[in-house]
Formats: structure tokens, sequence, C-alpha cells
């Protein structure tokens, strides 16, 4: 069928009526008009929705009958089809369609197949063959490359339907990144233009590697043939344009990324190259940071054995300029001074320059011993330590790794926590934190530090859970429990317990959006509610987001506050005086500045005990939402936990099954509109206990004495949205 070109149901009938009209059947015209008037003044159940095709439906069977000599021979058929509809319409305009026999279900396909192939002058198997061709940088038999255009064209001999030409045009981006990409890798491929760009060459190589073998598939599954919903009749080519879209969305964005890449690199080499594809690699889509990690530490390879070799051997091996210390060829007299140098063009973007001048400075110390005093017996020195403590290139390699301990920690153990405080075996904990180690970039930490880093259990009560009695502990011996004293790690204890609660909260959070990321209108369950408890579904689902959204707020800058405005910055000047001590008196007084600053800013001080219980009480609010929403999202996906019930349930006769199930659709609606209800009462009821204790908090900010604190009040609030609703009072709600 071709696609209708008139929008309007009464231009269609218009058109009808004039038809018969033009060729004399008045009479047909006359009954035309009262059918027509009849067929549309026919409204509610039953009644056909979309006339406008029923009736563009009698159109071209009407005009195939006479034009399309093919057809011909099936006129008997389209004949009674028309009789058939044509009754239907003077019984009032209901539209009922019956069950075809099978004899007239294969006509129709083969109707079908031939409406298609008289359109197009190339079959869609042929069209997909020419798509996965082009894909590979080959013209196909019918679409090939225009050099005027920049593109893959269909070619002008051929006719092909608009809606397959635009798909055509879509899937052929593939083809010409693809052609890009490789074009860039064959003509850089073996050059001497660095050791970087030819890693780079090489990363890029392995990627188009894998993106061979998934068009190799391709090309397998498109000889299969497509399952119809006759047997009779089948299709040569399993893939259609259609399927090969929803194939081709991951290599696409893959592909487009290198794409990108190599236009950002291809005048750019060594340090500068790095740094040019580290700032791609800033993404929070799963699906690029991957990827970009894995092309990261193949480009990077060559740049941290550089680094490896000058701070461990005072070597530089750098044939081709591309690292970010220059050498100058000067006198031996001149050799410190002058004779090398950071080259900031070659900086990569994630290294500093702090870090590149401690690199430098290493580097040109072991040098200066080997060249000017000609001692390498520190490079020998350097050489072994490495062999024990650094890991190589094939084991590890040098990297840009996070501190993800803390959060690998929080994963393993949060189960075990929420768990009574008296069930919990501190030998289980103990084990976690060495497996949290192990699997964290904390094992390769000095072992002396991890030896000492220890799990103990505060003294607990029968309600305590394992989150409140768990914390790390460091074993403090001489000479520093002269400046850790018992007091002093009272206080780090206060401090750790902070920072714990507050990682759990936003651990919370982010698990409440993973279980809200995925699409619940996905779920087999949700299809088969009605309309109505769907849309209460919904409803309930955007409620939970709204509400999600400012807890997130408020826990993200809670995070920032504390660990930007109060960790970094004390860190920062404790630093700095502790360089400047003369003597211990003026560490251990230095110290205690520190710790003292940490508390007072962190709100663990005498004069914050109210502001701090109010946070703790917006923690316990978030974590009550938290546990609201995962049971909507249990809800959500309920049907892939019956699958699960009723094949355990079906081994043992005697267990009980869903009641849901068994009850049927009825049981189903009025448990999901209960279940809902409360759901929703149960968010109403936490966002207005949140709102009151949020606006209390924010209201005692201003009273605070540390100046720090008026830049959390800022984060929160630099709207001021939450300062005219501390004016409103009670009128304010979070859904307003």
């Amino acid at each position: 069928m071709t696609p209708l070109i008139v929008a309007d149901e009464s231009a269609i009938a218009n058109s009808i009526k004039s038809r018969l009209a033009k060729q004399a059947k008045l009479s047909d015209a006359l009954t035309f008009i009262d059918l027509y008037s009849r067929f549309a003044s026919k409204t509610g159940p039953g009644s056909v929705k979309n006339k406008r095709a029923v009736l563009y439906l009698l159109k071209v069977i009407s005009e195939d009958r006479i034009s399309n000599p093919k057809l011909q021979s099936d006129r008997k058929i389209v004949s009674e089809a028309s009789d058939y509809i044509s009754k239907t319409l003077k019984n009032g305009g209901i539209l009922t369609i019956s069950r075809a026999s099978s004899d007239i279900n294969n006509m129709a396909f083969r109707e079908f197949a031939m409406l298609v192939n008289e359109e197009n002058d190339a079959s869609e198997e042929d069209l997909v063959n020419d798509v996965l061709s082009v894909c590979q940088g080959i013209d196909g038999k019918y679409v090939k490359f225009d050099e005027t255009v920049d593109g893959y064209v269909v070619s002008d001999s051929i006719k092909v339907p608009k809606a397959s030409n635009l798909m055509i045009c879509k899937l052929c981006e593939l083809g010409w990144l693809f052609r890009k990409v490789n074009k860039y890798v064959c003509d850089n491929l073996g050059k001497n233009d660095g050791t970087v760009a030819q890693a780079f060459c090489v990363a890029l190589q392995d990627e188009l590697l894998e993106y061979h073998k998934l068009i190799t598939v391709l090309q397998s599954q498109s000889v299969n043939p497509i399952p119809l919903g006759s047997e009779t009749v089948s299709s040569k080519g399993y893939l259609s344009l259609r399927r090969l879209m929803v194939w081709f969305v991951e290599p696409m964005a893959k592909m487009r990324r290198m794409a990108i890449l190599v236009d950002s690199c291809k005048n750019l080499k060594g340090g500068a190259m790095a740094g040019a594809i580290h700032l791609h690699a800033q993404h929070g889509d799963p699906l690029f940071h991957d990827f970009m990690k894995r092309l990261l530490l193949k480009v990077c390879s060559p740049l941290f054995e550089m680094v490896r070799s000058w701070v461990m051997e005072g070597d530089l091996k750098d044939l081709y300029s591309e690292f970010f210390v220059s050498e100058q060829l000067v006198k031996p007299e001149c050799l410190w001074r002058k004779g090398y140098q950071i080259n900031y063009h070659m900086l990569p973007s994630f290294i500093s320059k702090s870090l590149a001048s401690r690199i430098l400075r290493t580097g040109k110390s072991i040098n200066f011993i080997k060249v000017c005093c000609e001692d390498h017996s520190c490079a020998d020195f350097a050489t072994k330590a490495a062999n024990a403590t650094w890991v190589n290139s094939t084991r590890r390699g040098l990297g840009y790794g996070q501190g993800d301990f803390v959060q690998y920690l929080m994963e393993i153990v949060g189960p075990i926590l929420s768990e009574p405080a008296n069930t919990i075996s501190l030998i289980q904990l103990s084990g976690q934190l060495e497996k949290a180690i192990l699997s964290s970039s904390a094992q390769y930490d000095d072992r002396e530090v991890l030896d000492r880093l220890k799990v103990k259990i505060l003294p607990h009560g029968v309600k305590d859970r394992g989150w409140d009695v768990f914390f790390l502990d460091y074993d403090i011996k001489v000479p520093l429990n002269t400046v850790f004293t018992e007091s002093v790690m009272g206080n780090y204890l206060k401090i750790f317990s902070f920072l714990w609660k507050i990682r759990r909260v936003e651990h919370y959070v982010l698990g409440v959006w993973k279980t809200m990321k995925p699409n619940l209108t996905s779920s087999h369950f949700f299809t088969k509610l009605p309309k109505a408890v769907r849309l209460q579904i919904v409803l309930t689902s955007r409620k939970c987001q709204f509400l999600w959204g400012d807890m997130n707020n408020f826990v993200t800058s809670l995070q920032a506050y504390v660990m930007f405005e109060v960790m970094e910055v004390t860190w920062s000047k404790f630093c700095n005086e502790m360089e400047a001590a003369k003597d211990l008196d003026d560490l251990i007084a230095a110290h205690d500045k520190y710790l003292v600053t940490i508390v007072e800013k962190s709100l663990l001080g005498e004069n914050s005990e109210t502001l701090y219980k109010s946070l703790l009480v917006l923690f316990d609010v978030i974590l009550r939402f938290a546990n609201v929403a995962d049971r909507l999202y249990e809800f959500r996906t309920r049907d892939t936990a019956n699958k699960t019930k009723e094949a355990k349930t079906s081994k043992s006769k005697g267990s009980d099954a869903d009641p849901w199930i068994n009850e049927g659709r009825k049981a189903i609606t009025h448990h999901a509109g209960e279940f809902l209800r409360i759901i929703g009462q149960d968010l109403d009821s936490i966002s207005k206990e949140y709102s009151s204790v949020l606006r209390d908090f924010i209201s005692q900010l201003p009273t605070q004495q540390h100046v720090d604190l008026k830049s959390f009040m800022f984060r929160l609030d630099f709207t001021g949205f939450y300062s005219l609703a501390t004016d409103l009072g009670n009128t304010w709600s979070p859904e307003v």
C-alpha cells in the first residue's frame, strides 16, 4: 500500500463520490453518500476508529480491480471482500473481522509480495546485502559511494520507496564512518610518527576487527528465512532494513566516536594525542566509558613506559619527541639547569603540572647521578625496587585509576550490615574488607599500611543494625601514638561515622536510580493491567522520580561540600603547616588544628548538635524513601518474579502459588490498585516529612558560626527556592 497523502477523511469520501459520478453511476454515488453519513456518525464501542483508513482501503481495492491486470484473476476474492465490507457498513457502520481461512491468508501474503515487488526494482534482500557490503567499505550493486556528495546513495536507475531510501541513507552512515576510520588506520599504521600514534592505530584496528566479526555474523544471518505467519509462505532473508537499524545502534555509536577521535588526533602525537583522547573519555554513558577506557589503556601504554624508564632509570627514550620531558644537548656543567625541561605542548590533560614537575625532578636527579657523578648504583637500586613494588605493563600498567575501594566495600558489606548487629560476624566482615582491598586499586598501596587497617564493631543494643556499629580502625603503634592519642582517635571515629553515613545514603540513592532507570512499560505484567491501573503506575513512578531528584540534589550537594570545602581545603592547609613545623610540638599543634577544623565544618561540634540531629533525620527519611522505591520496583517487575516462583513451585505440588495469578484479572486489578494506593500514601507522607525537616535544617544554617557553611547554604539554595519556602511556611511542598 502506498502511503496516504490526503489527510482529511471527508476529502477521500468526496473523491470516491466524484469518481462514481464521472462514471455515470449516480445511484451508486447516492448510495455511497447515505452509507458514508451513517458510517461517519457511528461512535462508541464496536465502531471503527480509523474511518479514514477504511475508506482509503475501499478506494484502492476499487481502483486495482480496474487498473491492475495482474489482479484480474483474483477479482472474485476482492469482490467478496468488498461485498463483505459493504454489508458490514450497511449494518450500522460496525466493522467486524473474522478469522480468514488458510487459502485466503496465503493469498493475502502473495498479494502483498506482488505489491511490494511492483514498487521496488530491487528486492529488500538485495538492498540488505548492499548495506552490509557498504558497511565494509565496498560498493554494492545498487548502493554506491558518490564523491560529489561524500556519501553512499542509491542508484538513480532503480525505483525504491521513499521510506526504504531513507533507511538506507541512515544505515549507510555506518559505512561512511567505517571508511573514514579505516582510511586513517591504513594511512598511518606503520609510519614513523610516534609510538603513541601507532598504539592509537593498533587500538582502532582491534576495534575494527571486532566490528568485522559482527558484520560477518549479520551476513550469515541474512540467508536465513524470515518466520512469517503462514507456514507455506517464506522469505529469502532473515534480515530486513528495519532489523539492521536495531543491530547497528551500538556499532554506530562506537564508530561515530572513533571518527570523532580520528578528526581530533590527526595532527597530534605523543602526550598531546593521549590528552585529546582522554578528554573524550569524560562521558557518563557506561558503553562509552568502557570503550574509551579500553582504548586509552592501549594508547597510553607507550607514554607510561617512557615515564617508568625516566623516573626509575633516568633514561629518556623519546625517539619521536612525543614525551612531555624534552632533552637539550648541552655541556655537562649545564646539564642540571638546561639539559631537561617540560614541554607543555606534550603534557597530557590527566597529568597535572605539579606531578609533571615531580617526574622531571626525579628523572633528572637519577640522570645527573649517572652522567655527571658516574654512579649507577642509584639507578640499579631503583630498578630492583621497581621489580618488587612496581607492576609492569604486562600485569597492570600505569593508569589513572579511581578511588574505588570505599565504593566496592560498600557494595559487598551492604547486605551484611542490613542485618541485626548481634548476628554479624567480625570474621566475615574482615574477609570482606580483604576482598575489597584485593578487588580495588587499594591493593597497590603499601602492605604495611593495609595490614594496619582493621574492622571493628561498636557496643550495640538489641535494635541496632550493622550500619550503626561498623567502623574501620587503624592500628596505631609507637611512635605514631604520640600524635594519634585515644582522644584524637575518638574524633577520627566520629568523622568516619559521619562520612560512612553519607556514603551509605549516597549508595542507596544511586541504587534507587538503578531501579528507576529500566522502562516499566516493557514489563509484560504492565501490559496486562487495565488502562486506569497503568496510568496510576506511571503517575506513582513520576512522583517517585520527582522526590528522588530533590533527595539526590541534597545528597550530592552535601557530599560536594564535605569533600571539597572541608576535606580538601583542610588537608592542603595541614600539609603546608606540617612542612613548616620545626619540631614535634609544632606538628602536634598543626594536626590538632586540622582535626578540630574538620569536626566544626562537618557539623560534628558541640555548637552544631541540633543541626546534626536534623541531618540524621534527613538521612533516615531518605533511607525510608529508598525502601518504598524498591517496593515499587519489585511490583513493576512482578511478572519476572512470578515466573521464577512458578518454576520453583511447579516441582513441589504442596507449595502455594501467587494469589494474583490464581485469582485472575480482577484480582490483579484490585491488588494493584490497593498496592499503588499504599505506595502513593507512603510517598506523600515521606515527601511532607522530608520537606519539613529540610526546611528546618536550612533555616538553622545561617545561625552557624563557621563561614564555610555559607558555601553549603549556597549549594543547597542557589536559586533562593528554599528560603522562599521557609518564608511561606506550611504552604510549600515539593509537588508545587
